[in-house]
């Protein structure tokens, strides 16, 4: 039995020791081990138990669309047409064989999470050292930590000696947390436990020992493994309607079809003209090509959507993006660039600005806008050469990308020295490094201690917060490098300029010394400091992300930034970058999201953008209270902390470069080149993938109709089919793989982006779109019955007549495929070449179309026959109607549109 939710962070060492019986300076006996495991459980992450692999690929065939599929390829078995039973039953049995791909990939989120645990750390055991692999580990085990180690579980710290944590892959925040040993209030955010220290996040400097508290799934790292586990995998807003319309469809046809059979029996018919006949209504009613060109359609889309640095993992999650209608997402690594870039300095009393971002050398320094190179000796230069020297990180290059071994905040300073020309090599061919005093929050202050070359005097650089640099300073250096005495408030009043544009600001100073600087101590430097200069820091926004932002506004879509960071930067990130905030609920902390009641989340979700000091689970919350009120949610993220939401929301979106590969297998689409940016084409092609599965849906459900509604009619009336099942398939099968494949193909149509997302509760056809397919399909009808009676008339044959008949919906269907070019636009203000594939599809079935008319086999096996210039002047003349009718419908809808 695990033991209850405890708030270790609010203990103090002591306390932790005894509550947990375990002695720090000997460790557990080699008997407790067992014990201990079987109490609290193992350091592993267990995993949800999943539907085996055949009952996964048997789900799905679980779907209305397959069960009509399915219904057709047995119609087309008791019909002995083994080819086209043979066609459709393949069609199933693909799209089976992708959905199982894709859903068994999901899965794998949780293996690859299980991975990040996997670590070696040493262990205090019966007084003795030991290296053991951290699933090894048990609650009670004394840790002894240092630089580089992976942290093996939650771990409460004993002991701290500068110890700093990365823990990016928990929080969000991209600098390395001092961690110090004490207690804090039990309010105390997860981001801001400082005496805690959590599985999977690693050690940047320094050493610790802890005692574990938390192993497995009761670790913050398990917690984030339960909650990718336990979350909803939504369907799409496509696959909820199109598995809505297909069950009504297919409730229809069953019940048209037992309908016909009955009317037919009551009437004298014979049963096997009865059956056959309505076998020919339900052949007819089935859009056998529907889920084929919703796959191809969709695969089109992901293709396009690749070449454009979105890869797409689940098909449906491309027509989401079409109605996306907020974005969650984080700020580290996704809205910014993860890497602390210096952009401006005081020294002197100027300004100083810098450009280039991130680690790249690339960049100057700009005075009053003019590139300069400081002098050697001024300020500006011995701020930069402070930043240097005062520094413990390495500035690296690796596979042709720079990096940071060590502090990104450090790193940024040996950057903004490089852009000065200033090298840390050449640096130390005039100092010899003494000794280094490390950062201490208590004293809030790094020093490193040199030796002059040549001379026997001793020089330390200082760095840290300002306030307790500048008290200590006497002196500062003017632009000349002589010495002046300092206005201390002037240099705290910049400092505060430069805080409130988010800026991180740290101050330099030095101080020359005669006696011997080895060991360095605090006593070196309590006063006559010689003050050097500010440098300030932030990650920057990347590249873009402000066009991006202000386009997903543009196509009213809202923006959300959710992060682990403080309330003042997240806000002036979220300024900087263009996010719209609320006056009075710019900012919601994590801390006063916990104090809301999911009602009072949900009244207030809306008004907010920014959302700071955010925990795994909050995230989670979020994402279901914007559910909640019908929004469709789209969540970016690329850490550990970002999975559980990213597989609740409706579209989950991982980052290539710097995502985690659970953030990768938790979500339906990955950004490969890690810029936001990339959405707004990602959106704006869902959008056009969406327009083209309604325009397919809307083109291929009239013919589908008319030729059930001439069935219907034949038996009703007790006449002659005027079309035969066979010949129905042959229609069915011919234009849909032919010419309907062709709209996938549909550019884009001119102010996609300009409208707003579709509404999630909107049905996949809309009551006007309803009354084009009923108008079409009756149009069809009248035409075939028409056509039927009157080419008898005039002596042809039945077989003549029927073959009319046929022509009459392919050519018909061929005519309202331009028409659904565009659901708004004629076909000449789209341009008529504008779909080349399209025109070639339409000269394939004409081409079809004739084999089917004069091929002496055709006429065999399809019992059609050739036509004369009178027949082929009824079809043409039909088709054109149809044609015609739908584009006065179009003008007259844009007419009314415009009045309203």
């Amino acid at each position: 039995m695990r033991h209850e939710h405890v708030n270790w962070h609010t203990k103090t060492s002591q306390e932790v020791l005894d509550a947990l019986h375990v002695n720090e300076h000997k460790g557990l006996n080699a008997h407790e081990i067992g014990t201990r495991r079987t109490q609290y459980g193992a350091n592993t992450l267990s995993q949800k138990d999943e539907e085996s692999l055949l009952k996964l690929f048997l789900l799905q065939f679980h779907q209305p669309l397959v069960y009509i599929l399915l219904l057709a390829c047995l119609i087309m078995a008791l019909m002995e047409e083994w080819m086209d039973t043979g066609v459709i039953l393949a069609v199933v049995i693909v799209n089976a064989i992708i959905g199982f791909w894709q859903e068994n990939k999901a899965i794998k989120a949780i293996e690859a999470l299980s991975k990040l645990s996997h670590s070696s750390v040493m262990v205090l055991r019966g007084g003795e050292k030991l290296l053991l692999e951290s699933s090894h580990i048990v609650v009670g085990d004394i840790v002894l930590l240092y630089s580089g180690d992976k942290i093996p579980a939650d771990i409460k710290l004993l002991h701290a000696k500068e110890l700093k944590i990365d823990e990016s892959l928990l929080t969000g925040e991209s600098i390395s947390v001092e961690k110090l040993v004490g207690v804090q209030s039990a309010d105390t955010a997860l981001a801001d436990q400082t005496n805690m220290l959590f599985s999977s996040t690693l050690v940047t400097y320094g050493q610790g020992i802890g005692v574990v508290v938390s192993v497995g799934d009761e670790s913050e790292l398990g917690k984030i493994n339960t909650m990718i586990s336990n979350a909803d995998v939504l369907q799409t807003p496509l696959t909820q309607k199109l598995a809505f319309f297909s069950k009504r469809l297919l409730y229809g046809i069953l019940g048209m079809a037992g309908v016909t059979f009955i009317i037919g029996v009551m009437r004298g018919e014979e049963l096997v003209i009865t059956f056959m006949a309505s076998v020919a209504m339900a052949v007819g009613v089935i859009p056998e090509g529907l889920p084929a060109a919703m796959t191809i359609i969709l695969a089109i889309g992901v293709v396009k959507m690749a070449s454009k640095n979105a890869i797409i993992r689940k098909l449906p999650a491309v027509e989401t993006l079409g109605s996306t209608t907020v974005i969650c997402t984080d700020k580290t690594g996704t809205l910014t660039q993860n890497a602390m870039t210096v952009t401006e300095m005081m020294a002197a009393g100027k300004t100083y600005l810098l450009s280039g971002t991130g680690y790249d050398p690339k960049g100057e320094i700009f005075e009053a806008k003019v590139p300069m190179a400081p002098t050697k000796g001024s300020a500006l230069y011995e701020t930069l050469v402070a930043g240097v020297l005062c520094n413990t990180s390495r500035h690296v290059k690796v596979e042709g990308v720079y990096a940071i071994e060590g502090d990104p905040t450090e790193g940024a300073l040996i950057v903004s020295a490089k852009k000065a020309g200033i090298r840390e090599k050449l640096l130390l061919q005039e100092f010899t490094h003494v000794d280094t005093l490390s950062f201490e929050s208590e004293h809030q202050y790094m020093a490193s201690g040199y030796r002059v070359v040549g001379i026997e005097s001793y020089l330390v650089y200082l760095k840290g917060s300002v306030e307790r640099i500048v008290e200590r300073c006497d002196l500062f250096i003017d632009e000349q490098g002589s010495l002046l005495p300092i206005d201390r408030a002037k240099i705290e009043a910049y400092a505060e300029k430069m805080a409130s544009q988010g800026l991180r600001v740290l101050a330099f100073a030095k101080v020359y010394l005669q006696e011997k600087i080895d060991p360095l101590g605090h006593h070196h430097f309590q006063k006559g400091l010689i003050f050097l200069g500010l440098q300030g820091m932030i990650d920057p926004p990347r590249i873009g992300v402000i066009k991006a932002i202000k386009s997903c506004y543009h196509a009213g879509i809202a923006v959300k930034m959710i992060t682990g960071d403080h309330r003042m930067t997240a806000l002036f990130i979220a300024h900087s970058i263009g996010l719209k905030t609320d006056e009075k609920t710019a900012v919601l902390t994590g801390k006063e999201l916990e104090a809301l009641s999911d009602d009072e989340l949900t009244s207030l979700i809306e008004r907010v953008s920014v959302f700071a000091r955010i925990a795994p689970e909050q995230k989670l919350r979020l994402v279901k209270a914007l559910q909640s009120l019908s929004h469709v949610v789209a969540m970016t993220g690329d850490g550990v902390n970002d999975a559980p939401a990213l597989r609740q929301a409706n579209i989950g979106i991982a980052m290539g470069i710097a995502g985690t590969e659970v953030a990768k297998e938790s979500a339906d689409m990955i950004l490969t080149d890690d810029n936001f940016i990339t959405l707004e084409d990602a959106i704006e092609k869902g959008r056009v993938v969406y327009d083209n599965i309604i325009k397919f849906i809307t083109w291929i459900l009239p013919s589908n109709m008319g030729e059930g509604l001439v069935v219907i009619f034949a038996i009703l009336a007790g006449i002659t089919l005027p079309i035969l099942p066979l010949q129905i398939l042959w229609i069915n099968m011919a234009t849909d793989s032919v010419l309907g494949i062709m709209l996938a193909y549909e550019p884009k149509e001119k102010n996609i982006m300009d409208r707003a997302p579709r509404n999630s509760a909107e049905p996949i056809l809309t009551g006007r779109l309803l009354f084009k397919v009923a108008l079409v399909g009756i149009l069809l009808a009248l035409s075939a019955f028409s056509a039927f009676f009157y080419v008898q008339f005039l002596g042809m044959s039945e077989e003549v007549a029927r073959t009319v008949v046929v022509n009459i919906f392919v050519f018909g269907e061929m005519f309202y495929l331009f028409n659904c070019r565009s659901l708004h636009y004629s076909m000449f203000q789209i341009g008529f070449f504008s779909n080349p594939l399209l025109l070639g599809g339409v000269a394939l079935i004409s081409a079809l179309q004739l084999l089917f008319v004069y091929a002496p086999l055709m006429n065999q096996l399809f019992k059609s026959a050739p036509l004369g210039v009178v027949e082929w002047a009824i079809t043409l003349g039909s088709s054109l109607i149809v044609y015609v009718v739908i584009e006065v419908e179009k003008s007259l809808h844009v007419k009314r549109s415009k009045a309203l």
